[in-house]
This record gives C-alpha cells, structure tokens and sequence, in this order.
C-alpha cells in the first residue's frame, strides 16, 4: 500500500508500545517515519535492528530509516509530527517544539486522553510560541499493542471507531481529512472536550490498579490485567466512575456515551458482553486484551497517567459543570496515599488545560477558535 494524500513523511515523538506500532505500521505503508525516542537505551536495540520486527496485524520486519533523540531531527522535513507519548510528557515536547513549528504543520496527538491537546497548546504558548497552531487527537491510541521485545511490537489490532477532533476546532475538518488516510477508522466528534470525556484508560484502570494493589505488589504483577484483575467488584467502581463521566458530559452539553458501548465500538468486547451490562464479563471477553498481564507495580502510566491526567482533568470539569464526582474524588485521594504522589496538585488541573477563568457557557466559542 502506498501514501495516500497529503502526508509523506510522519515524525513519531515516543519509542514505547505506541509508537513502535505506529513507526511499524506506517512504515510498512510506504510512509517516511522518524522515529525520536529521550533516552538512547530505548533507541540502541531497534537500531541494532535497523528497525522494528512486528507481529500481529503488521508482520515481519520493517525497515526504519531514521531514528534519533534528537527532536529537531525527527521533525526537519516532517509532513505531520505525532506524539505517541504519555500525557506526563506532553509538556516536555511542547517545550522542545516551540521554537521549531510551524503553523503549516499540525502536531497530532496519539492518544490526547483528558484535555491533552489543551494541556499541550497552553505549554506551547507558556513556552514562547505565539504564531497559530493546528492540533488534533485521539481518544485512545490508535492500536491496541505491546512491545514483545527489546525491538519486537505486538500489533493486535487497530481501535475500531475512534474518535477524533481538533484544537482549534475550526481545523477539524482539514485536520481529519488528512489524517483519514492513515487511520480509516477515526470518526471526527464534535470538539476535543468529547475526546477529553471519552477517555477510556481513565475509567477501568485506576479502579483497577487501585483494588488490586496487594495482588501486583506481592506477585510484581504476575497476572492477567483485563481477564483476571477486573473482577465483578472492580468492574460496579468502573461503571460508577463512568456514571459521574456521564454526568459530567451531559453537565457540559457534550456528547457521551457508556463505557461498556464504547468498548465495544473500539472493537474490544463482544456484544453479548455490553447486553449483560457486566464490565468484569466485557474484559474476559476482550480478545485483543486477553493477553495483557499486570504492570508490575503500582509506579506506572495506570497510575500516574490514568489518574493524575485521566481523572483529575475529569473532577476539575465536573467541578466547573457543578457536577459532583465522589467515586472519582475518592480514587484519586486513595491512589495519591498509596504511591505517595499529590495527584490533586500534579495532575491536569483546569489551569493547566487554559480553561481556569472559563464559564461552560464560554467553552464552546473556546474550544472553536482556540483565543
């Protein structure tokens, strides 16, 4: 398959799980991928390789061309720059990228979660960039993946349906179609606040590391993550969680809908599942998750970045909806004293998405021009 449009080249900001199988994929579609990674050890086995070996929807070998540490190299001559990075780090790339973009160019935010593309525009102008810029973003990240391996990627599937806006909004349009041809299964939504909203990871991982947190401390996560550690008591906090999601959705005019239809729309459980209504009986049946085993401890993005940037972003906009949100607030307090980490002063807070001095009534016009 060749490159389709206007895009040729795609700067990937991230080596981990994603953007492996991004830099994997891409690749082995015809397009021109730069790989950049901040720490060279994570860099040193793919180009050892000359590249990443990929199994799954993707197989073989796949030849990269440049891979570096080096953001000014991994962006020159890029058609498109795509973090495919934690939230945590959303605002160390903003500062790397301020003084080399270009409003011609957009940054695509792969996955954005919880107001990530606002967060990352705010550090960009806190940063000294000042001309206008063009973001979009993802709900989720785009495949549903594992590093098997030093410089192996399980690709085991792409997330069916995933939606997909900008910010400014005015872009939203140009920005998806532009974006389509790489990934044919976004769906654009009505403004990077229903992406914020939608936020999947937010809703079953915390609950799920937090009342498993004897099970992965005393076995260093020896068990399987979404088929085991999502149990009938674990999955009624997830669906309490995603009723005060709900709440704060419809609180803010903003388009929404349950975990579980999401789920299965993502591709990542049977309908039989949703019709059950049970959460912990939608993982045991999520093929593409089946796999997956435990993080090893409770220091890891499910933690720091499900909470601090999934569901503090979360509280503080059911706060300004007048929304309350106990089971969220509760998470976060009780995650915070388990790992010993502030998530309510570290985390995504309205300021640092730009959004602190905003009424609801003034989101809208906000989040369509982006001034």
């Amino acid at each position: 398959m060749t490159t389709v449009g206007k895009i040729r080249s795609v700067a990937i900001l991230g080596a981990g799980h994603g953007g492996c199988a991004a830099a994997a994929d891409l690749a082995s579609r015809g397009y021109t991928v730069r790989l950049q990674a901040r720490n060279a050890e994570r860099l040193k086995p793919l180009r050892e390789r000359g590249g990443i070996e990929a199994r799954g929807v993707v197989q073989g070998f796949v030849p990269i061309a440049t891979m570096t540490t080096d953001v000014a190299e991994a962006v020159d001559g890029a058609d498109l720059i795509m973090l495919v990075v934690p939230s945590v780090a959303h605002e160390h790339y903003a500062q790397a990228l301020a003084p080399l973009l270009t409003p011609d160019r957009p940054v695509f935010l792969n996955p954005g979660h919880t107001g990530g593309g606002l967060h990352f525009v705010r550090e960009l102008r806190q940063a000294g960039y000042g001309k206008p810029v063009k973001t979009c973003e993802t709900i989720s990240l785009t495949y549903i993946c594992r590093m098997e391996g030093p410089a192996t990627v399980g690709i085991y599937t792409y997330t069916k349906k995933l939606g997909f806006a900008a910010f400014p909004g005015k872009h939203s349009a140009e920005l998806h179609t532009l974006l389509k041809p790489l990934y044919p299964e976004t769906v654009l939504r009505s403004s990077v606040l229903e992406t914020a909203l939608s936020n999947m990871n937010a809703l079953f991982h915390p609950p799920g590391m937090l009342m498993n947190a004897g099970w992965i401390e005393s076995t260093n996560g020896d068990f399987l993550f979404y088929n085991q550690g999502i149990t009938e008591g674990v999955g009624r906090v997830v669906s309490a969680v995603d009723t005060e999601r709900m709440a704060i959705a419809k609180g803010l005019g903003v388009p929404a809908i349950s975990f579980m239809e999401a789920f299965h729309q993502a591709g990542l459980t049977t309908r039989a599942a949703v019709e059950s209504g049970s959460v912990a009986r939608a993982c045991r049946e999520s093929e593409p998750n089946k796999t997956i085993k435990s993080p090893s401890s409770l220091d890891h993005r499910y933690v720091h970045e499900d909470v601090g940037f999934g569901l503090v972003p979360m509280a503080a906009l059911g706060r300004l909806a007048g929304v309350p949100t106990p089971t969220i607030d509760a998470i976060v307090h009780l995650t915070s004293q388990a790992v010993g980490v502030d998530y309510g002063r570290t985390g995504l807070t309205l300021e640092k998405m730009g959004l602190l001095a905003k009424t609801p009534g003034e989101l809208a016009g906000f989040l369509q021009s982006g001034d």
